[in-house]
């Protein structure tokens, strides 16, 4: 199997916090790399901007209709999201460091692991097993 192939099944069997945990995984993992390499200039902007365009996205979701979060949750990743435009903007300046960037991340991450450990189980709660007898009876 190739790995491409093994990526989009992986893909594929992903529940919604397991797809967001590791696109912040590897927005936090660049900006961690920016940190510890000292990076500056267009390779620190690079991380910040893929960092700035993701929590812009995840604003902008919260703000549509229809979106199922709660409220207060909703108008939090919103505030976030302001707040780590503000803060990227600093860093590029030098005026702040990457590191609460970082740790932002980082939170929501473990909140993101969290709900993903609940989502699994409760697909694992849901799913039928699967006996013998049931796969003829459903042919």
């Amino acid at each position: 199997m190739s790995y491409q192939a093994y990526q989009k099944a992986q893909q594929s069997s992903e529940n919604p916090s397991q797809v967001e945990y590791r696109l912040f995984a590897q927005v936090t993992n660049a900006l961690i790399e920016a940190r510890d390499k000292n990076l500056s200039g267009a390779e620190l902007v690079k991380a910040l901007d893929w960092n700035r365009r993701m929590w812009s996205v995840l604003s902008s979701d919260c703000g549509t209709e229809g979106n199922s979060l709660p409220q207060n949750l909703r108008a939090g990743i919103i505030s976030l999201s302001i707040w780590v435009s503000k803060h990227s903007s600093a860093v590029m300046r030098g005026a702040e460091k990457v590191d609460d960037l970082i740790n932002i991340n980082r939170t929501i991450m473990e909140g993101l692991a969290d709900q993903a450990r609940l989502q699994s189980k409760a697909a694992e709660k849901n799913a039928s097993p699967i006996t013998p007898g049931s796969i003829n009876s459903s042919l």
